[in-house]
């Protein structure tokens, strides 16, 4: 499979490629754990059928430490016992995030309040910014139909 546009090919997308690299990096350098990030940028990607950005985020975590349990259970999380109650409340923010379309109020109170009892202010806007960040770059690669399974980890960073 052959995508749509080359966006390292674009200057104007080279340009902006470098901003979601900066984006990517302030996350890493946030006080939102690692692992909170990569199992919540995996699950909004799964949700949205970005094959490429779960090629990365499953690799990208493996090589964090996560565990292939973890990584093969981030779909079902609702059923997993492998997940923190933080985590899993993250993983919900980021289902009720993305699925805005499917819920008429988007995010919940309930599901903002129990992530306010995870997650201080700082932690919260990392997690508001990096669903939306993934939603915007999900859709880059879906409409792109940019191909999935050669990623590197590092290769974006």
């Amino acid at each position: 499979m052959d995508a749509r546009l080359n966006f390292f090919a674009s200057p104007t997308a080279g340009k902006t490629m470098k901003h979601f690299m900066s984006i990517n990096k302030a996350f890493k350098e946030s006080p939102l754990p690692v692992a909170t990030q990569e199992l919540v940028a995996l699950r909004v990607s799964q949700i949205n059928g970005c094959a490429v950005c779960i090629d990365m985020h499953t690799k990208e975590a493996a090589a964090a430490g996560e565990t292939s349990v973890r990584l093969n259970l981030v779909a079902a999380w609702r059923e997993a016992t492998v997940f923190t109650e933080a985590e899993r409340t993250a993983l919900r923010l980021a289902e009720e995030g993305t699925r805005v379309a499917d819920a008429a109020e988007g995010v919940s109170d309930e599901v903002w309040a129990r992530a306010a009892e995870h997650y201080d202010e700082e932690q919260l806007t990392v997690l508001v910014m990096l669903i939306s960040v993934m939603n915007t770059v999900n859709r880059l690669n879906i409409i792109t139909q940019q191909p999935a399974g050669d990623y590197e980890v590092g290769q974006l960073h």
